[in-house]
């Protein structure tokens, strides 16, 4: 009888750690952001400012990390990864001074670009060739609960210990439940089994494998390339402000904090609920169409904020919006969203100028994207 293939131990491994780590990593910020600021005196736009330092240096890192996973595998960067970041959370719990906070958030930078998405995908790519997609979907279906699964948990562990107790707790966490996964079933190739990607034998005498696609130079210097670039960017503004600042807007609006955190954790089960609807779309209307539809479902949603924060409305928005809040990721935007939502409401006292501006930014970024139909067909776009 033929052995599993261990590809899928590790996509599966995978998906574990990277639920953990992205809801522990990352969604658990938003959660502590006022309580935070209540007890020591930060700004909204000086706290979130160490938040948009850990998504750039995340997304600077991304190069070499990628490189050295395909030198060398993913087992080593990953659990390195996982221990520091754990260290961190913990001394995260402890912090008292700003300039502190910002080189914890640095290093939890240097540590998302070891643990998150970009290495986990990179030795998926390793494993299979093609099955790949339904290895990512694996993956991405399970980190798209991080959020549902974390939230939640940080709020009631903050209400329960307070947010110091709640991070050291989570740190914890962190550390048994991802380090020695990686360190044990993590490997670099299937050819290291005897195997080829998928798990296919390695044939007799064969021939090395073709890779067909756009290189890197025919893509940046081509216009359609560079419009969509424009357009994710600007969506992602939008959409990774509204995602970080989600809790507190809610609370500024008169919701108690579970509410809010559960609130928030929806628009996780929503994500898996979007990408199992648009996933069987997207095999009969072009990338252009997917893409295009993603975008206007953001902005239907971000239309809804001004009108108020009724339950209704909010059900609603977690509904759209989180189906719509997908795999568009550029590291400028994920960069300037959290600190520059934060400044307006240091300015302005509410976050009502965040809804405005964040409209404007998703209808832009629509209008954007039309204009780089015409080389549609120099770079494929999939939503």
């Amino acid at each position: 009888m033929r052995r599993p293939y261990y590809g899928w131990v590790i996509t599966f491994t995978l998906a574990l750690t990277e639920m953990i780590s992205w809801g522990i990593i990352y969604y658990a910020f938003s959660v502590f952001m006022t309580p935070m600021q209540q007890e020591l005196g930060w700004s909204s736009a000086a706290l979130n400012g160490a938040f948009s330092l850990f998504t750039f240096i995340s997304g600077f890192a991304a190069y070499p990390v990628g490189s050295w996973i395909d030198r060398h595998g993913g087992r080593a960067l990953m659990t390195l990864g996982s221990a520091c970041a754990s260290l961190l959370i913990i001394a995260w719990s402890q912090v008292t001074d700003l300039n502190t906070f910002y080189l914890i958030w640095f290093g939890l930078g240097l540590c998302a670009a070891a643990t998150l998405y970009e290495p986990a995908f990179a030795v998926v790519a390793t494993w299979f060739t093609r099955r790949r997609s339904t290895a990512l979907m694996v993956i991405t279906f399970a980190a798209g609960l991080a959020s549902t699964v974390f939230v939640p948990l940080s709020d009631a562990l903050m209400r329960a210990y307070g947010w110091r107790q709640a991070t050291l707790i989570l740190g914890v966490v962190l550390a048994v439940t991802t380090i020695l996964p990686h360190l044990l079933v993590l490997r670099r190739r299937p050819q290291d089994f005897g195997l080829l990607p998928d798990g296919e034998p390695v044939p007799v005498d064969a021939p090395p494998p073709s890779v067909v696609g756009v290189g890197v130079r025919e893509a940046l210097t081509s216009r359609a390339f560079w419009v969509v670039v424009a357009s994710f960017m600007l969506s992602t503004l939008a959409a990774q402000a509204i995602r970080v600042h989600f809790i507190p807007y809610l609370v500024e609006a008169g919701y108690d904090s579970q509410t809010a955190a559960y609130a928030s954790g929806a628009i996780g089960l929503m994500q898996v609920f979007g990408r199992l609807v648009f996933a069987p779309l997207d095999m009969r209307f072009s990338g252009w169409v997917m893409l295009g539809g993603v975008m206007l479902l953001q902005v239907a949603a971000l239309l809804l904020l001004p009108l108020g924060a009724s339950p209704v409305i909010v059900v609603v928005f977690v509904v759209l919006f989180g189906a719509s809040y997908g795999a568009r990721v550029l590291t400028l935007g994920w960069t300037l969203a959290p600190v520059g939502a934060g400044w307006l409401h240091d300015q302005t006292g509410s976050y009502a100028a965040m809804d405005g501006v964040m409209i404007v930014l998703s209808v832009l970024a629509v209008l954007v994207l039309l204009l780089a139909r015409e080389g549609r067909g120099v770079v494929k776009v999939r939503a």
